[in-house]
């Protein structure tokens, strides 16, 4: 009962994924069938028993789970990076699926009626699972690592490049393969139980796996109706300021202090122009925007902001609006405005961001600083 609720709400996940109109569809698809692929493997605790009549479509059905952590990296690197697209080589991804369906081809696919029931009835002990066994753990175990990776990337870019310090993508991101990965360990101390003298506690494990699957995949819709503007994605040119200083100087980098004269009047520039224009009160602002307002290379910029000036596009962008802030509480002629006003006049979208953000560089809260 459990499977078949989990099921049906996988069904219905997978449906708004695939339906929803948002700027990022190629992630919502490619979760959308993580969603689906899941729900084909969880199917097995009841429609199993219904497919031993047809032996060829329950041994395919149980090698699509070779497909499941592939397209999780790809939805992965699709909600990172808005100019993600899916290309021919990323058919290799499914080199794993057609592998375990290679192996299977001589026992089993090309094998008569009576020699594939005979398989599958002592399949638990044959060569071909545990391939099959071996392989879903040790591609597991790469694709979230490579997850992890993008995510440690996507992260160090995020906060170099965009104002908007709540990183609302890698959260969830991380939370999610987090999750993925304990569901995971519990399947492989199931699985494991099977092998020793308390597989008794097999169908217990097998219920907790259920009932855990269920509320993830609540916890999925939750998430996508609380969040309908997920996600923030960013280009994949942009890349970290190490991975750039190793571009541009393979030796030791110069130090702020030796900065080159040019390197002087494009501070001087964009310190005028922050303090005259005041980008920063826009708070969808990334330095892509701020670059193309000073007519500079976003990489150029990048450096200058991350190397020179030794701080992160969101720390640097925020020092002009806490000073803005500051000097508005201070004003006497707007003391009728509220603090949650304010923060929104100065270019911050969340009241936490901008209490963080105010305490880190006075020390005090908005109200505090406000009666000082």
């Amino acid at each position: 009962m459990v499977s078949l609720v989990a099921v049906f709400v996988s069904c219905l996940l997978a449906v708004f994924l695939l339906t929803v109109r948002t700027r990022n569809r190629l992630a919502n698809v490619l979760f959308g069938v993580f969603i689906l692929l899941n729900a084909v493997d969880i199917s097995s605790w009841f429609s199993n028993q219904f497919l031993l009549r047809y032996p060829t479509v329950l041994v395919f059905k149980a090698t699509t789970g070779a497909i499941i952590n592939p397209v999780f990296y790809l939805y992965a690197l699709a909600l990172c990076y808005s100019d993600f697209r899916l290309r021919a080589r990323h058919l290799l991804h499914l080199t794993p699926f057609v592998l375990v369906n290679l192996v299977l081809m001589p026992r089993f696919y090309l094998a008569d009626a009576a020699a594939q029931s005979s398989f599958l009835a002592h399949f638990g002990s044959t060569p071909e699972a545990t391939f099959m066994l071996v392989l879903g753990h040790l591609q597991f175990v790469s694709y979230t690592v490579a997850v992890f990776l993008t995510l440690r990337k996507y992260r160090r870019a995020y906060r170099e490049n965009y104002a908007d310090t709540s990183i609302i993508t890698h959260d969830w991101l991380f939370q999610l393969t987090v999750t993925l990965t304990v569901l995971h360990a519990i399947v492989v101390l199931k699985n494991a139980l099977g092998f020793t003298p308390y597989s008794h506690l097999f169908n217990g494990f097998e219920l907790l796996v259920g009932i855990n699957a269920t509320c993830i995949l609540s916890w999925f819709v939750l998430k996508a109706l609380y969040n309908p503007g997920l996600f923030r994605s960013i280009d994949s040119t942009i890349a970290p300021v190490e991975d750039l200083q190793a571009e541009k100087a393979p030796a030791a980098p110069a130090a702020p202090a030796q900065a080159s004269p040019k390197i002087e009047a494009q501070l001087s520039r964009l310190q005028a122009h922050m303090a005259q224009a005041e980008p920063y009160l826009d708070p969808e602002l990334t330095i892509q925007d701020l670059a193309n307002h000073l007519n500079l290379p976003v990489r150029e910029l990048s450096l200058l902001i991350n190397h020179h000036l030794g701080q992160h596009f969101f720390d640097f962008v925020n020092e002009y609006r806490i000073q803005k802030a500051k000097r508005l509480l201070k004003d006497d002629s707007r003391k009728n405005l509220t603090v949650l006003e304010i923060l929104y006049a100065v270019g911050f979208n969340s009241k936490s961001s901008f209490n963080t953000s105010f305490k880190k560089h006075t020390g005090l809260t908005p109200t505090q600083y406000r009666s000082a």
